[in-house]
């Protein structure tokens, strides 16, 4: 009976052992299976991200694009275009936050598959080069956590978007700790903007932090460069 007891008191420390690992890992690398995945997903993404880059104008867009003179009706134009032509996680951009040392590809759709794949794009709120408000959502513990550290960026602090056809840079203004179900984080304001969001505290869904930056520069890449 007694080896029996330490037979099972073995197998009870070794699970326990095992639990504690596993949340060690979990917390120190951010759960390396989902992290592998991502990372493999990210990879795929990048290479769509190019291959989107790379596509040429199609006729209608350059017919579109030698009519409209100005800078922001032609950003306005292809952010609409590939608005409409994205699916649920698709490959839109990059979003480059400097000061966190990170870079990662942005996928439309924020649903929970959308977002394995890396930051994702909230479909109702514009692209960069429309007017209003752009929403990026993005883990901060699983799947390569890309917006782990968001809390540490503080006023004055650089955020780029960079689209097939332009190069946003944004400036931070402030963050807030909210509800779960504040939408007016999203809605359009009197200038441009860029709100990034994420569950918090960490290893919680009981609130959101929401990062605010404001738009501050504008650079034309690919089509959008033609008649300039």
């Amino acid at each position: 009976m007694s080896r029996a007891l330490r037979a099972f008191s073995t197998v009870l420390i070794v699970a326990g052992s095992l639990l504690l690992a596993d949340a060690a890992l979990t917390l120190a690398w951010q759960e390396p299976l989902s992290a592998i995945y991502a990372r493999i997903n990210q990879d795929r993404l990048a290479g769509e991200l190019r291959d989107l880059e790379r596509r040429a104008p199609s006729t209608i867009e350059l017919r579109a694009l030698s009519h409209l003179q100005t800078e922001p009706r032609r950003l306005a134009f292809l952010a609409r275009r590939l608005a409409a032509d994205a699916g649920d996680g698709d490959a839109l951009g990059r979003v480059v936050i400097p000061k966190l040392g990170a870079k990662y590809v942005i996928v439309q759709g924020t649903d929970p598959g959308d977002l394995r794949g890396g930051p994702g794009h909230y479909p109702a709120t514009p692209l960069p080069g429309q007017h209003g408000t752009v929403a990026l959502a993005g883990h901060r513990t699983t799947y390569l956590a890309p917006f782990r550290r968001i809390d540490d960026l503080r006023a004055g602090d650089e955020v780029t978007v960079e689209m097939p056809y332009g190069r946003f840079t944004y400036r931070v203004d402030r963050t807030r700790i909210v509800k779960p179900d504040a939408l007016w984080v999203t809605r359009r304001v009197t200038h441009d903007q860029l709100v990034l969001t994420a569950c918090h505290p960490l290893y919680s869904a009981s609130e959101r932090i929401v990062v605010f930056a404001r738009l501050v520069a504008t650079r034309l890449r690919g089509p959008a460069r033609m008649g300039s």
